[in-house]
C-alpha cells in the first residue's frame, strides 16, 4: 500500500473512532405527540369521559400547551380496546397509552417496555344488570345463566372476584365474551341473561330497558377497576421534556376534575363524549371527585396493580410472574405536584383503600 494512500485510511479510522467515542448530543424532540386510548371513544371530535384525561382531550389542553413548540397531537382510539393499544405500543405507533390496569399488566408480562407514570381515572365501578323484566334480582341469581363478560378488560378480573365473593366461580355461569356495544345489544334482545360492565349500563337502565342488580359502589375498593397514563421507555428516555409537559397537563386536568365546584361542568364536559349526563352523575353518586380522579401512585394504586398481576397469573391471561418494581416512574408526577403547589392536594390511601393518616381529606358528598 503507498504511503500517502496509508496516511488516508489511517485517518479516516481515526476520524470514525472519534466520532463513535464522542458524547451523543442532545435527541432531537418529537414533532408529533401520539396518545393512544382504549376505547372508541365517542363525539366529534371523538373524546372520552370518566377520567381527568377526557378533560385533557375535550379542553384541547395538550395541543395548546405543544402550540409554541410547532408539535402536533395525534390521539388514537381503539375499538379493540387494550389489546388494540398493547400492539399499538409493541409497533411504536404511539408514544404514550391510556389504558385499564389489566391490559397493562398483560403487555408488560409480553415484554413491552413501558413506564406508568400517572393515575388517571381511578375506583372504577362495576355492575351486573338483567333485562329490565328478567326475575333475576342478585348477583347469585346468575348460576347457570348466560351472563356476558368482555375477557382481557380490567373488568374482567373485577367480575371474577365479586363472583369469588359470592360464592360462585366463572365456571358456575355461562359466560359469553362480548364488547360493551355487542352486550348491549345482546341484552336488550335477550340474547343473554345478564352482563358485567360500567357507566355504560345507565343509558339502557334509564331508557327501562335493564337494571342494575348488583354494584361495586360502596363497596370493598379490591372490586374497583384502575387506568392510568403509560409511556414507551424509549420515548421516554429520549424525550424527558415532552414527557414531563404531558405529565403537567394530566395533572392540571385531574385537579380540575377533583373539585366539587367543578362537578356540574365536569359531566357536561364527559357528556360530549356521547354518554349523558345522568349516566355519570350516577357513576359518581356519593363519591368524592378527588378520590375518583386522583393522580398519584400510591400504595393502594401499587397494591392494585400486584393483585392484578397475581390474579392474571392464576387465571393463565398471563404467561409467567411479572414485577411492577421499576414500573411506576413517579418522577414527572412529583416535578408536577410540586410546580402547580399541589404536593398534599389529594389524599393518599394505603394498600387496603383506607386514607393514610395526616393526609388531605377530599369533603364528603
Amino acid at each position: 500500500m503507498k504511503p500517502l494512500q496509508f496516511l488516508r485510511r489511517s485517518l479516516a479510522a481515526l476520524a470514525l473512532l472519534a466520532a463513535a467515542a464522542a458524547p451523543a448530543g442532545p435527541a432531537r424532540a418529537a414533532d408529533t405527540i401520539r396518545i393512544g386510548v382504549a376505547t372508541a371513544g365517542g363525539g366529534d371530535p371523538i373524546t372520552w369521559g370518566g377520567s381527568p384525561g377526557g378533560v385533557v382531550r375535550a379542553n384541547n389542553w395538550l395541543e395548546q400547551a405543544f402550540a409554541a413548540d410547532g408539535v402536533k397531537v395525534e390521539w388514537l382510539f381503539f375499538q379493540g380496546s387494550g389489546p388494540a393499544v398493547n400492539e399499538a405500543l409493541s409497533n411504536k405507533q404511539i408514544d404514550f397509552a391510556y389504558q385499564g390496569d389489566l391490559p397493562q399488566v398483560v403487555g408488560r408480562a409480553n415484554g413491552l417496555k413501558t413506564k406508568l407514570l400517572v393515575a388517571s381515572g381511578v375506583r372504577n365501578n362495576l355492575y351486573l344488570v338483567a333485562p329490565a323484566a328478567s326475575p333475576l334480582s342478585s348477583i347469585k341469581d346468575i348460576r347457570d345463566h348466560k351472563v356476558s363478560i368482555f375477557r382481557g378488560t380490567n373488568g374482567h378480573l373485577v367480575a371474577i372476584n365479586v363472583l369469588a365473593a359470592h360464592g360462585l366461580a366463572e365456571r358456575d355461569i355461562k359466560g359469553v365474551n362480548l364488547d360493551a356495544g355487542s352486550a348491549q345489544a345482546a341484552l336488550v334482545s335477550n340474547g343473554v341473561d345478564a352482563a358485567f360492565g360500567g357507566y355504560e349500563w345507565f343509558k339502557v337502565r334509564d331508557q327501562g330497558l335493564a337494571k342494575v342488580i348488583y354494584s361495586t359502589q360502596g363497596q370493598d375498593p379490591a372490586y374497583t377497576r384502575q387506568a392510568s397514563l403509560l409511556v414507551r421507555e424509549e420515548f421516554e428516555r429520549d424525550n424527558p421534556a415532552q414527557v414531563q409537559k404531558v405529565v403537567d397537563v394530566f395533572v392540571r386536568a385531574s385537579r380540575w376534575a377533583s373539585d366539587e365546584a367543578n362537578r356540574d361542568a365536569l359531566f357536561k364536559l364527559w357528556e360530549k363524549s356521547g354518554v349523558p349526563y345522568a349516566s355519570w352523575a350516577a357513576e359518581f353518586d356519593k363519591q368524592d371527585l378527588a378520590a375518583r380522579n386522583s393522580p398519584l401512585i400510591d400504595d393502594f394504586i401499587i397494591a392494585r396493580y400486584k393483585a392484578v398481576v397475581a390474579d392474571a397469573l392464576k387465571l393463565k391471561l398471563i404467561r409467567r410472574e411479572v414485577s411492577v418494581d421499576g414500573w411506576f416512574d413517579d418522577r414527572y408526577l412529583k416535578q408536577a405536584l410540586k410546580t402547580q403547589g399541589l404536593e398534599r392536594y389529594w389524599t393518599r390511601y394505603d394498600a387496603a383503600g383506607k386514607a393514610v393518616a395526616g393526609e388531605r381529606q377530599a369533603s364528603a358528598r
